[in-house]
């Protein structure tokens, strides 16, 4: 599991005074950054070596959160194919489950424009993230 801690800020608020859902997935991509350094061959994530793409990815919300109250961002590894993986996600506020979420992310080539199998060694460095969702 990887594990990041957000502070949200006064910007990030709707008017019904909750953090605004559209922030939420950049939290989550942001929180991805560990993932795209699995893949990175020096972990300096230069986008001219970059070999992954979003598929998809789904939110769910279970409750609101608040200003004012940090937010501990949970990913881990749910799923590996042979040339995707579902990143599961969870962000917790005052201990509460409030959102999850899954990007499937799939191994890329930009050049040839295709999928690639998932390298063994790839699989080992995700295998210690390894969760399924609860």
């Amino acid at each position: 599991m990887f594990y990041e801690v957000i502070k949200p800020r006064v910007g990030e608020t709707s008017a019904l005074g909750h953090i605004n859902n559209t922030v939420i997935p950049q939290w989550f991509e942001g929180a991805r950054n560990p993932i795209f350094k699995l893949f990175s061959p020096d972990d300096n994530l230069n986008l001219n070596q970059w070999n992954l793409i979003l598929a998809k990815t789904t939110i769910e919300f279970h409750l609101p959160m608040k200003f004012g109250h940090d937010v501990e961002i949970k990913t881990f590894i749910s799923r590996v194919g042979s040339s995707s993986l579902d990143v599961y996600q969870e962000a917790w506020q005052e201990n509460e489950l409030h959102v999850s979420g899954t990007a499937i992310m799939v191994h890329y080539d930009f050049k040839a424009k295709k999928s690639l199998p998932i390298p063994d060694h790839f699989k080992q460095k995700m295998h210690v993230h390894f969760s399924h969702p609860k």
